[in-house]
């Protein structure tokens, strides 16, 4: 979803300038993984890479990786993909709302390692030419922390079988957290299960939200959090970025209503491509 108008190309319906496969740069990942530290030493040499530092052969690959690309006039980008009607997309480089970092992916890309809405996809682009807006997308590296190609045939989130929870996420996690405690005994959560709270304004519902983040974090690490803010203020923004260990996704009392509606959609695509890879992911809402 996005508010600027676009040209219509000749191919689908892509904006104007852009069209055809893309070419991306000589040299992949895979390339790299076969191999060896010494070869992989010996390349970073040769690319103008201090390796002395790098020890891990993963931070050698980054780094042999990042320097190959670059020379070749490329960059590595990465983003949230916002997939329109047409069929093309562009990913969100600053955030899930449009800007002018983003990134134009192409119809093509879209269909060789299908790629849906709210996938954060990591690749490399090249500069746009003269007559175009954006930046393309080249190549595909990573789909959701994983090769390109596991991305096809995923299981669709609306197929999925929806169950009444069976695990649950336990809000205890010290004698201080008192609130956390009294949800445990009253009202327990459970994973894939939806909450309400009721509140009138100013009775502390936030606070509750930064108890469950914290207990969440405690006692749930690998449980991917996300707390989106709709409709707030700035400042209790920032407040939530440094009270919570999670992603904070806000769209801010002065953005317009449609802002907001995008924001919300893309947060919960986001939600749906992670679960469809196996994560677990909670969603705090505050509006």
């Amino acid at each position: 979803m996005t508010s600027r108008p676009r040209k219509r190309g000749r191919r689908g319906g892509a904006p104007g300038g852009y069209g055809g496969e893309p070419a991306g740069p000589t040299i992949t990942r895979a390339d790299l993984e076969g191999k060896t530290v010494t070869e992989l030493k010996t390349m970073a040499e040769e690319a103008g890479v201090d390796a002395k530092a790098l020890k891990k052969k993963d931070e050698l690959i980054e780094a042999v990786l990042e320097a190959k690309v670059k020379a070749e006039g490329f960059i590595e980008v990465k983003g949230i993909l916002d997939i329109l009607p047409e069929g093309y997309g562009f990913l969100r480089t600053g955030g899930y709302l449009p800007g002018d970092g983003d990134v134009y992916c192409s119809m093509s890309l879209v269909r060789r390692y299908e790629l849906r809405r709210g996938d954060l996809v990591r690749g490399q682009v090249r500069p746009p030419k003269d007559n175009e807006k954006y930046s393309a997308l080249q190549r595909v590296d990573l789909v959701n922390g994983k090769e390109p190609d596991a991305s096809r045939g995923r299981p669709k989130f609306a197929d999925l079988t929806p169950v009444y929870p069976d695990e649950r996420l336990r809000m205890e996690h010290g004698h201080d957290f008192v609130t956390a405690r009294v949800i445990d005994l009253v009202a327990p959560i459970g994973k894939g299960q939806r909450g309400l709270i009721v509140s009138p304004p100013k009775a502390g519902k936030t606070t509750v939200l930064k108890d469950i983040a914290a207990s969440l974090t405690a006692n749930d690490p690998d449980v991917y959090l996300m707390c989106l803010l709709v409709d707030e203020r700035p400042e209790e923004v920032t407040d939530m970025e440094r009270s919570i260990q999670g992603e904070v996704v806000s769209s801010t009392f002065d953005m317009p209503s449609d802002q907001h509606i995008a924001v919300a959609e893309l947060v919960m695509e986001r939600a749906k491509r992670m679960v469809e890879s196996g994560y677990d992911v909670v969603i705090l809402l505050d509006s």
